[in-house]
C-alpha cells in the first residue's frame, strides 16, 4: 500500500464543526468508521493518537518522520482533531512542532472554529496566542445593488466584553474616516446579533496575497505603493481632534482597489489619541491581537507608544516589497518580536540598486530603535515623492536614450540604403 497516495479518512470522535451529518457512512457503531488494524498507517495513527490525547505516542510518530500537517481525505489534520477533543497539551505540542495554525478542512472549518464549536476555551486561547483568527469575520454581500464587505462579530464571542468593546471602537473610528487611501465605511448593525460593519468591497484582494504572487516588486512600483500607504496613514495620524494609531499595519490589512492603488483597512486594534500624545496598554498585546511580525518593539515591551509604531511597521512593509519576502521569514512568528527587542532588523539582501536614491536610508530611519528618531508620515511622503521623481527621471533618460539610438539606427539604415543605390547606379553607368 502506497502511504503517500492512499486516501484515508479519520472519523473517530468529534467531527468538523462545519461538516454535514453523514448518512451513508453510518453503521451499527453509531456512525464511526472502524479501520482494521492492518490498514492503519502512521498518518492515521497520528490522527488517532491526537483523538486520544496520547502525547508520547504522537512524539514517537513525529520523531519517526510522520508529517505533522498530514491531511486526510476530508483535509482534516491532527490539530483539528485535538482541538475538537479539547486536548490543550496536544495542541500546544503540535504547534511547537510545526503544525499550521489555520488549516481549513473540506468544509472550511479551522482548528479554532472547531474549538469554538465545542467550547474548548483553553484550546481557543492557545490557538489565538499562536495567531489563529476566527472564521467568518469577513464576507461579501450585496447592498443597494453593489457588492460590499461585511465584517461580523459572531454570536460565540458576543459574550466577550473586550471583543465587543474593540468592535465598537472600530466602528467609532470608521465613522470619522474619509480618504482615498483608506477603506470607506458604509454602515453598521449594532442592535442585533451578529453585529456587523459594512465597508466598500475591493475584489483585488490584499497586498499580502499580491506579494505572494508577484514576489519582489520593481522599485518604482514599491515606491508608488508606499506612497499610497503613507498618504492613508498620514491622514489617520493627522486626524482631529485625536490622531488614530492603526497599530496593526501589515500587508494583509492593506487592500488593492480597481485601479491597483492601495487602501489601509482593518482598524480592529486601532487606538484613538484623544488627549495625550502617548498611550500605554492595560495589558500587553497578544499574538491574536495582531501579527507580531510587523509590530514595533515598544508595543511588545508594553512601553508607552505613539504614532511612530505605525512608521516602524511601514518600514518593514516597504522592505518586504523590495525583498519579496516577509521580515525574518525564516523565523517562527513568535520569535520575531524578540529579534526586534534586541535591536535586530531584517537583512537587506536585494541588489543595492533596488535601494537607490535613499530608499535604504529611509527604511532604516523608519525602523529606528528610538521612536522619536523615526520620521512622520508627512516627512515620509516628501521623501518618497523625491525618490519617485529621481527614479522617474532616470527611467525617462533611459527611454530618451533608447529612442535616440533607435532614431540614429534608422537614419543609418536609410543612409546606407541611399548610398547603396548610388553605388549601384554608378557601377551600372561605368559598365555601360
Amino acid at each position: 500500500m502506497d502511504l503517500k497516495t492512499t486516501p484515508v479518512r479519520f472519523a473517530l470522535g468529534k467531527q468538523s464543526s462545519m461538516a454535514p451529518i453523514r448518512g451513508g457512512d453510518e453503521d451499527e457503531n453509531g456512525g464511526e468508521e472502524l479501520v482494521e488494524e492492518r490498514e492503519i498507517d502512521p498518518r492515521v495513527g497520528l490522527m488517532y493518537l491526537a483523538n486520544e490525547g496520547d502525547l508520547e505516542g504522537i512524539k514517537e510518530l513525529l520523531d519517526s518522520g510522520t508529517d505533522v500537517n498530514f491531511r486526510d481525505i476530508d483535509d482534516r489534520t491532527a490539530l483539528h482533531i485535538a482541538s475538537c477533543q479539547g486536548f490543550s497539551d496536544v495542541v500546544d505540542f503540535l504547534l511547537k512542532n510545526g503544525a499550521k495554525v489555520d488549516p481549513k478542512d473540506r468544509w472550511g472549518s479551522t482548528p479554532l472554529a472547531d474549538a469554538i464549536h465545542y467550547k474548548n476555551h483553553d484550546v481557543i486561547k492557545l490557538l489565538e496566542k499562536h495567531g489563529a483568527k476566527p472564521l467568518g469575520t469577513f464576507c461579501v454581500a450585496s447592498w443597494q445593488g453593489i457588492k460590499v464587505a461585511v465584517k461580523k462579530l459572531g454570536e460565540e464571542v458576543t459574550a466577550d466584553e473586550d471583543k465587543v468593546r474593540a468592535f465598537r471602537d472600530e466602528l467609532e473610528l470608521l465613522q470619522k474616516i474619509r480618504h482615498p487611501n483608506v477603506v470607506q465605511f458604509l454602515g453598521a448593525v449594532t442592535q442585533s446579533t451578529p453585529m456587523m460593519i459594512v465597508t466598500e468591497y475591493l475584489p483585488k484582494g490584499d497586498l499580502c496575497d499580491f506579494l505572494k504572487r508577484k514576489g519582489a516588486l520593481k522599485p518604482t512600483t514599491a515606491v508608488i505603493f508606499a506612497l499610497d500607504i503613507a498618504r492613508g496613514m498620514n491622514y489617520l495620524h493627522e486626524n482631529r481632534p485625536g490622531a488614530i494609531i492603526h497599530r496593526d499595519l501589515e500587508p494583509s490589512n492593506i487592500l488593492r482597489d480597481d485601479s491597483g492603488h492601495l487602501k489601509v483597512a482593518d482598524f480592529g486594534v486601532s487606538k484613538l489619541l484623544k488627549v495625550t500624545s502617548r498611550v500605554k496598554e492595560d495589558r500587553p498585546l497578544t499574538y491574536h491581537d495582531t501579527s507580531c511580525r510587523y509590530v514595533a518593539p515598544e508595543v511588545f515591551r508594553n512601553d508607552e507608544y505613539d504614532t511612530k509604531v505605525d512608521v516602524f511597521s511601514f518600514a518593514l512593509i516597504l522592505q518586504e516589497m523590495i525583498e519579496g519576502c516577509p521580515p525574518f521569514s525564516a523565523k517562527q512568528e513568535n520569535e520575531v518580536p524578540k529579534a526586534y527587542c534586541t535591536k535586530k532588523r531584517p537583512p537587506f539582501r536585494a541588489p543595492i540598486k533596488r535601494y537607490s536614491h535613499g530608499l535604504k536610508e529611509l527604511i532604516e530611519e523608519c525602523w529606528s530603535e528610538e521612536p522619536a528618531k523615526r520620521p512622520t508620515f508627512r516627512q515620509i511622503i516628501a521623501r518618497l515623492e523625491k525618490i519617485y521623481s529621481s527614479i522617474g527621471h532616470k527611467r525617462h533618460w533611459k527611454v530618451r536614450t533608447l529612442k535616440c539610438f533607435q532614431n540614429l539606427e534608422a537614419m543609418w539604415k536609410k543612409d546606407s540604403r541611399r548610398l547603396s543605390k548610388r553605388s549601384h547606379s554608378s557601377r551600372s553607368t561605368s559598365i555601360t
